[in-house]
């Protein structure tokens, strides 16, 4: 095995009186770049930036809980043995899509009060949301995790021996060494599959003649990143939330690809209906 490019171990929490996550601020950050990006979206749609603004706090509470619910979930083997750790900080553990969840329920009840068209919001964040979403995918960097098989690629990434998952346990495989064997890092995998994806819904957004419905953009996330998280969960060790022994996560990406798929062709079908007309966004 080649000596891996990025042979470091990152730091997960930052020192002080209260510790702090890097995951944590990791999300912060993406959530800063979810809110900017969603204003000018907001403003070029001819929408109110503000109304991004006052969703921010519910929805950041209800993605912050998802997130925190679903990554408790997915560990609960640990969990079940620190109940304290579930509230108390760090927080260094989150995962993206309960929080996503959440924020979908917070942006659900925030247009409701409002009167917002929902998928008219949802297109609204989806630029955003795919930006920020390779942002927050850097915290498991800092965590040591959501990496894949061994290789010997320039930019596998070194993992310690306290943060591997059984199947490359230092002690069970001497033929692993910690300094010098490099994992396949999914997480940048994924954080460069999310950002391209941005970079695509903004335009398709701009793009000169499509015809978009409301709700098009949220589908064409649940498509991508549903998709592409489907493909990276097939690389990836050491999963604890299963369902009749498949991972969670790509059960989600499945339902995803359908949803996104089934929407778009639901809103097709209705537009060409007698009497009806789509609307485009």
């Amino acid at each position: 095995m080649l000596p891996a490019l990025i042979d470091i171990t990152p730091p997960s929490v930052l020192p002080g009186p209260v510790p702090i996550g890097l995951y944590g601020i990791g999300y912060a950050v993406a959530i800063v770049v979810l809110l900017l990006v969603s204003q000018a979206e907001a403003r070029r749609r001819g929408l109110d930036p503000s109304l991004v603004t006052g969703a921010l706090v519910p929805v950041a509470i209800c993605a912050v809980i998802g997130a925190r619910l679903y990554h408790v979930i997915d560990q609960w083997l640990y969990y079940r043995d620190h109940l304290l750790a579930i509230v108390l900080p760090p927080y260094s553990g989150l995962g993206l899509y309960g929080g996503i969840a959440g924020a979908v329920v917070g942006i659900a009840w925030y247009t409701h009060r409002r009167g917002i068209p929902f998928w008219r919001a949802l297109d609204v964040v989806v630029p955003g949301t795919l930006f920020a979403q390779a942002i927050a995918r850097w915290g498991n960097f800092f965590n040591q995790e959501l990496y894949g098989p061994p290789t010997d690629l320039p930019w596998g990434i070194t993992i310690d021996c306290l943060h591997r998952v059984p199947a490359y346990d230092c002690t069970l495989r001497p033929d692993l060494p910690p300094a010098t064997t490099g994992f396949h890092p999914l997480f940048l995998y994924e954080s460069l599959w999310n950002a391209l994806g941005g970079v695509l819904a903004l335009w398709l957004a701009r793009r000169p003649g499509a015809r978009l419905r409301d709700g098009d953009l949220a589908s064409f996330w649940m498509i991508w990143y549903g998709g592409g998280r489907l493909a990276l969960e097939t690389l990836r060790a050491g999963w604890e939330w299963t369902v009749m022994g498949v991972p969670t996560a790509m059960l989600i990406g499945g339902v995803l690809v359908g949803l996104g798929l089934g929407t778009i062709a639901w809103r097709r079908r209705a537009s060409a209906a007698p009497g009806t007309g789509g609307t485009a966004s």
